[in-house]
Formats: C-alpha cells, sequence, structure tokens
C-alpha cells in the first residue's frame, strides 16, 4: 500500500508538471520569437529615422556614424537611391529574423539577427523550467513518502493491535492517528478489547470461584462416601447415601448458581424457604470434620424462621463460614440464629483469635487472606449474599462473628426456641 500510494501521488505530480510544464515552454518560446522580432523591428525603426533626418537635413549618411546605432551580432542594410548601399556588421547565417522598412526618402532599411540567438534564450528557460519541475519532482518525492509513512503507520499499528487481541492480549492501546477513518477503526478495537478483557476477566472470575466453591461441597461428599465405605450397615449406607444425594443436588446448585452469576451478578431466584432445615443441614455436613479434629458444631437462637433467597445459595454461604472457622478459628464452632427488624439473621462463630486487626473490612476482598489461602471463599460468599438480596458482614473481629442478613416473610410471627 506504501508504494501504491507514493507511485500515485508521483504520477498525479508528473501528469501536473508535463501539462503545465509543456504550456509553459510554449508561451515562453513565443514569447521569446516574439520579443527578437520586436527588437529587430524597433533597430530598423531608429536607423530608418536617423537615416530619413540626416537626408531632410541634407547631412551625410555614413556606415560609421550608423553602425553605433545597432546591436553587436546585428546586420543591417541600406539602400538610398543613387548611393552606395551600406552595409554594418555580419550578415547572420542560417536562420535569421529581420525587419524592413520604406523611407520617406525613398531609402530602404533591413535588419536582420541570428535566429541561433533566440534558440540560446529558449534553451535557458527550458534549463530553467526543467531545473523547477526537478525540484518539483523531488518535493513531490518527500511528500508522497511522508504522506504514505502517515497513512502507513496507523494502519500498521491497527494491524499490530489487532494481532495482539487475537493472541490474548487485550489491553486497549487508546491511540489515535489524526485520521478520522483510522481514529474510528482505533475506537471500535479499544471497545472491542475492553469487552474481551471483561469476558475474560469475568472467565477466569469464575473458573476461580467455581474450583474454591467446589472444594467444600466435594469435600462433604467425599466424607459421606468414606463413612459409606466404612460400615456394613444397611441402614447406615442408606442414610449416607441420601445424604450424598443432597449433596450431589447442592453441588449440582452451586454451579448453576456461578453461572448465573457469571452471566448477571444481579440476577435472583429467590423464595421463600425453612432457614432451619438448612442451618441442620449444614451442621450434619460438617460435623464429621470437626469430630476429626476434635471440635464441635453447635446451634442457638431462633427457630421456626423463614427466610427470603436461594437455599442453595444460603448453604453455599454458611458453608464458607463454617470452613473459614475450622480452618482459622478454634475451639467450639456455634451457629446462632435471630431476628432483626424484617431481616433473618445467621451468625457464625468460634474461639480462635480472629480476624487480624491489618485485615480489617478488606476480609472480603478477592486475594485477601490471613492465612494461605486463596482469598476467595468470603468473597464468593457476599457475592452470593447480595445476589439473593442479603448481605454478609464481619460484626465482630475477636472473637470472630459473621452474619448472614437474610430478608423475612411479611406476615411471619416472631417465635421459637433454642437448640
Amino acid at each position: 500500500m506504501r508504494r501504491r500510494l507514493i507511485n500515485s501521488t508521483l504520477a498525479v505530480v508528473l501528469v501536473v508538471i508535463a501539462v503545465f510544464g509543456i504550456s509553459l515552454v510554449i508561451v515562453e518560446t513565443r514569447t521569446i520569437e516574439n520579443s527578437a522580432q520586436e527588437s529587430v523591428q524597433s533597430e530598423a525603426v531608429r536607423l530608418e529615422s536617423i537615416v530619413d533626418s540626416r537626408l531632410v537635413g541634407g547631412e551625410r549618411v555614413e556606415s560609421g556614424i550608423l553602425s553605433e546605432q545597432i546591436t553587436p551580432e546585428r546586420y543591417a542594410r541600406i539602400e538610398i537611391p543613387g548611393r552606395p548601399v551600406i552595409e554594418l556588421g555580419t550578415r547572420p547565417k542560417g536562420g535569421i529574423i529581420s525587419a524592413q522598412l520604406k523611407g520617406g526618402q525613398g531609402e530602404s532599411v533591413r535588419v536582420e539577427a541570428s535566429r541561433s540567438t533566440v534558440s540560446r534564450e529558449v534553451g535557458r528557460t527550458l534549463l530553467v523550467i526543467l531545473a523547477v519541475a526537478l525540484l518539483a519532482v523531488v518535493a513531490a518525492v518527500f511528500l508522497a513518502v511522508r504522506q504514505a509513512n502517515r497513512l502507513t503507520a496507523p494502519l500498521i499499528d491497527l494491524a499490530e493491535t489487532a494481532e495482539r487481541l487475537g493472541s490474548g492480549d487485550p489491553r486497549p492501546r487508546h491511540r489515535r492517528y489524526g485520521v478520522p477513518e483510522l481514529d474510528r477503526v482505533a475506537d471500535v478495537l479499544d471497545s472491542s478489547a475492553e469487552r474481551i478483557a471483561r469476558m475474560l476477566t469475568a472467565e477466569r472470575r469464575l473458573a476461580a470461584d467455581a474450583s474454591h466453591q467446589l472444594r467444600t461441597p466435594l469435600t462433604a461428599l467425599s466424607m459421606r462416601l468414606e463413612e459409606i465405605t466404612l460400615t456394613d450397615d444397611p441402614d447406615t449406607v442408606k442414610e449416607e447415601a441420601t445424604i450424598a444425594l443432597t449433596q450431589v443436588e447442592r453441588l449440582t446448585d452451586v454451579v448453576q448458581r456461578l453461572l448465573t452469576n457469571s452471566r448477571d451478578p444481579k440476577s435472583s431466584s429467590a423464595v421463600t424457604f425453612d432457614l432451619d432445615e438448612v442451618v441442620k443441614q449444614q451442621i450434619e455436613e460438617w460435623r464429621p470434620a470437626s469430630r476429626s479434629e476434635g471440635r464441635a458444631i453447635v446451634r442457638s437462637g431462633k427457630q421456626g424462621l423463614r427466610a427470603v433467597g436461594t437455599p442453595g445459595a444460603v448453604s453455599q454461604v454458611l458453608a464458607t463460614l463454617i470452613e473459614n472457622s475450622l480452618m482459622h478459628g478454634d475451639g467450639t464452632v456455634a451457629l446462632r440464629t435471630r431476628v432483626t427488624g424484617n431481616q433473618a439473621v445467621v451468625e457464625v462463630t468460634d474461639e480462635g483469635p480472629g480476624v487480624p486487626p491489618d485485615l480489617g473490612a478488606r476480609v472480603f476482598e478477592r486475594t485477601v487472606s490471613g492465612r494461605n489461602s486463596t482469598g476467595l471463599g468470603l468473597a464468593v460468599a457476599r457475592d452470593l449474599a447480595e445476589a439473593d438480596g442479603g448481605r454478609l458482614e464481619l460484626l465482630q473481629a475477636n472473637p470472630p462473628v459473621f452474619a448472614l442478613f437474610l430478608g423475612r416473610e411479611a406476615d411471619q410471627t416472631d417465635g421459637g426456641g433454642s437448640a
């Protein structure tokens, strides 16, 4: 493309130079010839006037007097009736330019000049025109190369940007080139880069969230399957298998929830559900893990609460809080349900050292962790809670108290007991 731009520009310039150059040569040649003819004519008029005035005055007409009146390298012939012919200068050879006049006393004056003088003048003019044309061609080449570079460099840069997008580097470059059409292409590429970056970020986030969130139900499921392999009691096998199937359903719900959140974080499939069932389910699932570490899981507070949310998401949030307590905390893990205003609250606490002071509210940020963990659990748990219109907060750092706030049924009455 660069070569085509240069060639097309030079072609236009050469055509313009040829058209105007030829026209200028023709005009200048005619002008020089006319000027030479007028000069010869002017000398002939001057000589004729001098000769005529001398003849009228009775003065002598001699070559010595008249030779000063003509330009060197020109020839003049003066014929006076009854007198010898007077010749001035050397008669030119070859092509000539001449002018002849008749005087009032019968005299004849003829002036001649060599056409070679005109040819030399035309040649000098042609050299000047050619020099100007050559200078114009050089300037055109310079401007054509510069313009071609100005147009092709952005195209090369845009091609590199497109190649970077194709190779998986979606960073927008935000470069503009001062050419509206190219700037429009750059805008589109930058917008595409930002969209691709958002998509890649969402996919990476989904992969990280899925790997983290599936780990908990898979761990619980593996523990149930181990229980099945260690017993020969059909009733126990049936009970554990039923619980395992429930956990598989929860696992499916977690996957579906993660996919839904990745497409639309604000989407929600909240329903009214029995909060006691979800809390009881989590305590049963995590009791084997707590026993293996010599710890206990207990529950207290109001019962009979019905909350608004997605049971699978609420289960996942509670599973994350219980897992954190078992991993980072100490002593008994306690779940407490209570009511505040029109919300049902589930608090999860333990007897460990709690959240370090340097973390504070940042504990819900991604990649923020007090130990060698991914730092995704609480961040994803908060996203799940907010997707159902609830919220997850750290009420107390030491000992740690995490609270899940959920909406309640509008006509639900307070009541219940403790366990």
